[in-house]
């Protein structure tokens, strides 16, 4: 059968990509390998898909790292100001209740999911799930359909919109850079990212029922140290996890396809130093309200961790803090301030909320997301090299992005 737009990948890219491939008067069929449409989508953030944020364009495409740039065609089609107003539009409401992160309201994937299905129902855009893409035809270094596992397709234009790595048993196989790179295009290195930690240090085992709030990471390799995240930690039975570790997860992944360790420091004060805490606690003493080691502490951490860093320290809990040795007491405030972690392994994509690399972006136009090889095969989503941190930056980029890249093919 032929049609004018064929897109691969009913995920949040994808259907939108299709969406706007369809309102611009084109014949689209939209592919998918799963048995039903957008399972990733449905999943994400818990099952309460966080669709964008209050993030002005610039400092948006920054939080993307130094290809952010790339962004600007597709956020100028579809910022976060748009992408409220098209799901305003197709019956989905929003609400910010922090003020900066955009969910639907109630913080249901499902009427997220509803509302495009609805939308590619109401625009006749042909869905066939369950058919997976076995190849991308070409004649003349352009695209003129693809081979599925259930038939043959014709398209002038094709929006690859497969997704990462990360989920693959919602659909996400990785097969789209495969066939990008079938087709010339560079894959840069791919990496799991958005995903706990295993950390060397077994003590972390004992601080799994607290929450650290405001926490500093870095990595602790000089080369490296620019690689920061602020946010809050959750000790787990083998590592770290928590908004703060998905995002620095996206720097640490790569680091460990080079070392067997990341070392990393956390600050575990929410950014006090050294002084302000020798400050705290000798305040405390002098008022007679606290005095011992373990109190004092506590001032600053949950019961379960605080002990944990005293041990590291060598120090007494139960002995007054004016009573520690110097070194003690020094080498205890340290250890708050700089906490060592040692990386040295992850669960792979299998706990991968996103996948770090993908097509060059030297290889794509970012004005119409097509690529530079092959005429009339565009891009969208995860699939290109670009992943942000969390808080609806991702979904931003793949709305933005398919939105643009199904208007363009």
């Amino acid at each position: 059968m032929n049609y004018d737009v064929i897109v691969v990948g009913a995920g949040a890219s994808g259907m939108v990509a299709a969406i706007f491939a369809a309102r611009a008067g084109k014949s689209v069929l939209l592919l998918e390998r799963m048995p039903k449409v957008g399972l990733k989508l449905k999943a994400t953030g818990g099952g309460r898909c966080n669709l964008t944020n209050r993030c002005k364009s610039d400092e948006f495409m920054q939080s993307f790292g130094k290809q952010g740039r790339f962004m600007q065609d597709a956020l100028n089609f579809l910022d976060n100001k748009k992408v409220i107003k098209f799901f305003n539009d197709i019956g989905v409401d929003t609400d910010a209740p922090d003020g900066f992160r955009v969910f639907p309201v109630g913080h249901n994937s499902a009427t997220v999911l509803n509302g495009l299905t609805k939308e590619i129902s109401k625009l006749n855009i042909k869905v066939k799930t369950s058919h997976e893409v076995l190849k991308i035809v070409t004649k003349n270094a352009k695209v003129i359909g693809l081979t599925t596992t259930k038939g043959n397709f014709n398209a002038k234009s094709i929006i690859l919109a497969t997704g990462g790595l990360g989920y693959s048993q919602l659909g996400s196989k990785g097969d789209g850079y495969k066939f990008a790179k079938d087709l010339g295009h560079t894959i840069k290195p791919l990496h799991p990212a958005m995903m706990p930690l295993i950390t060397k240090e077994k003590w972390v085992a004992n601080c799994r029922a607290d929450t650290v709030a405001k926490v500093t990471m870095q990595v602790d390799i000089k080369k490296y140290k620019r690689y920061k995240a602020v946010g809050d930690l959750i000790f787990t039975k083998d590592g770290i996890r928590g908004p703060v570790v998905l995002d620095f997860s996206r720097e640490i992944t790569p680091l460990l396809a080079k070392f067997s360790e990341v070392p990393i420091v956390v600050n575990l004060t929410k950014g006090a130093n050294f002084d302000s805490i020798l400050k705290l606690f000798k305040e405390k003493i002098q008022k007679q309200e606290l005095s011992k080691t373990l109190e004092l502490v506590e001032l600053l951490l949950p019961t379960s961790i605080a002990k944990e860093i005293i041990k590291l320290s060598g120090a007494n809990e139960d002995i007054a803090f004016n009573k520690l040795a110097g070194a003690t007491k020094d080498k205890l405030i340290n250890l708050l301030v700089h906490t060592p972690l040692t990386i040295i392994g992850h669960n792979g994509f299998k706990m991968a909320m996103i996948t770090r690399g993908g097509v060059s972006l030297k290889e794509v136009n970012p004005k119409n997301l097509e690529s530079k090889i092959v005429s009339g095969l565009h891009f969208c989503g995860e699939l290109l090299d670009l992943d942000g941190p969390c808080g609806g930056y991702n979904l931003q980029w793949a709305f933005s992005s398919g939105a643009l890249a199904g208007s363009s093919a």
